[in-house]
């Protein structure tokens, strides 16, 4: 989307801090499906006018987070709080919060104008009203020369767009968003990243994203919430959740990562424990005789694997101190390492990030 001045009337975010009201508070918030206990025991603050991701695999409790703050499902046990006000057992439309959809849920027989004016018409907003709310929201997408089409005659990203500009046109204080780019083709999705994230800027609403794809979390996020089994491993900003993982499960699932403990641990950076290197941070030379430099943690090992991506190679090495680890290289002509090669890994000592003890 090129970049234009915001039509919508922008929501000035209070800054993050001392007497700052929360978005969205959750305290002790429990979902149970019949033995399922599917979300159990989140607590969580969300500031206003921050674009918050949560993060997890299927079946981690993150959507039925987003629905239970949506108000589609009722908790077990806990409170939902938005700006302040208790809403756990309001129906959805007492609730200032818009969801959008990975489907996009457009009318097929409506046009464009009529999609988005169509939440206004159910609230009784008299016509000129609704219409001129409905162009506003469809130039903040940037679609308002789109409105007399019907949601077939639009791509996928036009589509989004949309069912974007409807929840929008209803001025929520938070906009929750389950999985929108999933339906998107791969190179759509890259630029649907930053065109949502631009529009959370000039809106300035708290946006509520629930992905399984760790790179979107990362493109967009302030803050990102890793769900696992029900409850959440780690809150914080993309940098201290892929830089400083709180447990072994976020090392994993957040980006690749290298997990090295034991005996190899002990060998390799010499100190007991679980340790994290990201692929990345690893150098990779045939000769194995060069000593480590200073603030250097060196290994041997052999390439047991060779993987092609384009703009990198990732090797996959078996340690002679045991255990293995992967190396991300940019690419270059040929292949400088071999499956079978032998090799000397290398990486600085501040890279070796301690994982904290599993409680």
């Amino acid at each position: 989307m090129p970049n234009q001045a915001p039509t919508l009337p922008r929501e000035e975010p209070t800054p993050a801090g001392v007497g700052a009201q929360p978005a969205i508070r959750l305290r002790g918030l429990h979902k149970h499906f019949g033995p399922v206990r599917a979300v159990d025991g989140v607590d969580l603050d969300i500031p206003p006018g921050e674009f918050f991701s949560m993060l997890g695999p299927s079946g981690s409790g993150k959507t039925t987070v987003l629905r239970m703050i949506a108000g589609f499902e009722l908790p077990t046990g806990g409170t939902i709080e938005l700006d302040g006000r208790e809403v756990s057992r309001l129906p959805p439309f007492d609730r200032d919060v818009n969801t959008v959809f990975q489907d996009y849920a457009l009318f097929p027989h409506m046009t464009v104008r009529q999609n988005v004016e169509y939440g206004l018409r159910v609230k009784r907003v008299p016509r000129a009203q609704r219409t001129q709310r409905a162009l506003d929201a469809l130039r903040s997408v940037h679609l308002a020369e789109h409105g007399d089409r019907k949601p077939s005659q639009l791509s996928g990203g036009q589509r989004q767009r949309v069912a974007l500009a409807r929840a929008l046109v209803n001025r929520p204080k938070v906009l929750l968003l389950d999985e929108p780019l999933g339906a998107l083709d791969l190179k759509l999705r890259l630029a649907m990243q930053t065109e949502l994230k631009a529009l959370q800027r000039e809106v300035g609403i708290t946006f509520v994203f629930v992905t399984h794809d760790q790179d979107e979390a990362l493109t967009m996020s302030d803050r990102i919430a890793v769900f696992n089994d029900g409850r959440i491993e780690q809150v914080g900003t993309p940098e201290e959740v892929y830089e400083h993982p709180a447990s072994a499960f976020v090392a994993g699932f957040v980006g690749t990562s290298n997990l090295i403990s034991g005996h190899a641990a002990e060998a390799v950076i010499g100190r007991p424990g679980m340790y994290s290197i990201r692929p990345e941070k690893i150098q990779l030379d045939d000769d194995l005789s060069q000593p480590a430099d200073d603030g250097q943690t060196s290994a041997t090992g052999t390439v047991t694997n060779v993987v092609y991506a384009g703009a990198t190679m990732r090797y996959e090495v078996s340690l002679d101190a045991g255990g293995q680890l992967a190396a991300v290289t940019p690419n270059s002509s040929g292949l400088p390492h071999r499956a079978g090669g032998r090799v000397r890994l290398s990486w600085r000592q501040e890279h070796n990030f301690r994982v904290p003890d599993q409680r």
